[in-house]
């Protein structure tokens, strides 16, 4: 993507490259346009957006599906995540939450002996209490 990108800003940038590299000479006057790199610039940004354009598109087609989920998420359970934050002052001090078989989700607070542990999950240990970096 990048190379087509750099190809078609370097296509397009060939025409009016020639004028604006011309040098004004004795007793003429610059021109008081964009400069060659200002141009260069714009193109490229042009170019990108244009690439950019189909992706940003369907991003846009997929939030409009999923919106209504997660308004109905923030007003069911906003309040209850609200309470959560209010009565948990540092979720440092509490193990990663567990799901029981049952379906309930438990956090366990830590230990004054392993608040300076890093918290693991039980599948990132190994048999042997290995830790896979």
């Amino acid at each position: 993507m990048r190379h087509v990108s750099l190809i078609l800003l370097l296509a397009l940038a060939a025409p009016v490259a020639p004028p604006v590299l011309a040098q004004a000479g004795p007793g003429e006057e610059a021109e008081d346009g964009p400069s060659l790199m200002e141009r260069g610039a714009q193109l490229f940004m042009r170019g990108l957006l244009s690439e950019m354009e189909p992706a940003l598109q369907d991003l846009q087609e997929r939030f409009a599906e999923v919106e209504p989920a997660i308004r109905s998420f923030v007003e069911e359970m906003g309040p209850s995540v609200l309470r959560l934050l209010q009565t948990v002052e540092d979720f440092r001090g509490y193990h990663p939450p567990e799901i029981l078989p049952n379906g309930d989700i438990i956090m366990r607070k830590k230990l004054p002996e392993e608040m300076d542990q890093p918290d693991l999950l039980p599948e990132e240990i190994g048999p042997d209490g290995e830790v896979e970096l």
